[in-house]
């Protein structure tokens, strides 16, 4: 079957991994991750129905949130029963953990922030705080290190 003489609704994998935009070995790892069904062979090789494009985007998407593969299933199986508040609660840890991702990135960024404001400012002879903080075995807050 080419390219131009196949059923619109239905694609080899390669016809599907590039109407997805992703590579074949990808829509097997997701076959082997149960996330994708696998075809029975007809007519001599597999085919795929072509909503599963929307299905492969939607992990895309979805690990592109930060989702794990396992979630991903998890939202999979409960859209499939249209559970939505076991959705919501799927979707709510998620942002839960990137709150919390969040914090610790300004954490971080105010500290490294002091770091270099006291780099800046340091005399030129004097050991750089940065490198200072980073020797030390005590968590900085970003305020100025003492010797």
């Amino acid at each position: 079957m080419s390219d131009t003489d196949h059923d619109p609704d239905q694609y080899t994998i390669g016809q599907l991994a590039k109407a997805a935009g992703v590579g074949v070995e990808t829509i097997r790892y997701y076959q082997r991750r149960d996330l994708l069904p696998v075809p029975e062979v007809a007519t001599g090789f597999r085919t795929y129905p072509a909503k599963l494009v929307e299905r492969i985007r939607f992990i895309k998407r979805a690990q592109e949130l930060g989702f794990s593969l396992d979630e991903i299933a998890n939202l999979l199986m409960l859209e499939d029963s249209n559970d939505k508040q076991a959705i919501r609660d799927v979707a709510q840890e998620r942002l839960t953990q990137v709150q919390a991702k969040l914090t610790d990135l300004h954490r971080m960024e105010a500290m490294l922030t002091g770091l270099i404001q006291q780099c800046a400012s340091s005399e030129q002879l004097a050991q750089c705080p940065i490198i200072q903080a980073l020797a030390s075995s005590k968590p900085t807050d970003g305020k100025a290190c003492h010797s």
